[in-house]
């Protein structure tokens, strides 16, 4: 990013340093000064040009990207964030939220969680990359009230999500890293009915060929392939849908 800042929205206010310098980001994104997917500056040149601490700017940037407004790719840059998907059949949502919603309690049990150094030709192909190169697989039964209804595994790209299999997935949501992680860009979601495998029905506690609905599920960020995830919920304990408005045009 070539475009010059100024000092001219850090003035008298009794807010923050930080605050203010994410109301100056926020202003030039508003006013599409800077567009979405553009670079901003990077921090040395925000520092320079502000008159503000390293540490402030970077706070502000932090907490703009957790709120999802920029995307930043660690050894790249800064960059405005598009905006978050809603699938018009399914939105994007945290099961555990989903359960706690209806009153029921909910609790994760992390299955897998590695890092696979030499992915599968079909898994390479998912990410469509051009060469051979790891990725994250985490594998978690999520239970309401005790009683197993979805099996989640996940492929996530590194490059786009750091840290993922060290974090605990048992008190933070696998969905609520992600979304802090990187910002969404583009879903696709694939429906079926599918008979359930040895493992899959033991995990699930049902029986090996009992039915389950299966929900594929890709994700992009911009033109990068972020996550490649598969949710087998139990036919008989969960259903999936949606209510919206459909276009009216």
């Amino acid at each position: 990013m070539q475009e010059t800042v100024t000092m001219d929205v850090l003035s008298d206010s009794a807010s923050p340093l930080y605050e203010k310098v994410k109301d100056f980001v926020l202003g030039n994104i508003g006013s599409g000064k800077w567009a979405r997917n553009a670079r901003l500056p990077s921090e040395h040149e925000l520092v320079s040009a502000l008159g503000v601490s390293r540490m402030t700017v970077h706070r502000a940037l932090r907490e703009l990207t957790s709120e999802g407004h920029l995307r930043r790719i660690q050894g790249v840059g800064t960059f405005v964030a598009p905006p978050k998907p809603q699938s018009t059949l399914i939105e994007i949502s945290n099961i555990a939220t989903e359960i706690r919603g209806r009153g029921s309690r909910h609790r994760a049990e992390v299955v897998v969680l590695e890092r696979i150094e030499r992915p599968t030709p079909h898994l390479l192909l998912a990410f469509e990359f051009a060469s051979a190169r790891p990725v994250d697989h985490s594998v978690i039964i999520h239970f309401e009230n005790d009683l197993p209804v979805q099996l989640e595994e996940r492929y996530v790209n590194p490059d786009l999500v750091s840290g993922y299999v060290e974090q605990d997935f048992t008190t933070t949501a696998t969905y609520d890293y992600l979304q802090n992680a990187t910002p969404l860009t583009e879903v696709e979601h694939l429906i079926s009915a599918r008979p359930a495998g040895a493992e899959e029905a033991r995990l699930l506690h049902i029986q090996t060929g009992d039915s389950c609905l299966v929900l594929d599920r890709k994700t992009w960020s911009g033109p990068v392939v972020a996550t490649v995830n598969v949710f087998s919920y139990v036919g008989s304990r969960y259903t999936l849908g949606s209510r919206y408005r459909p276009n009216s045009k």
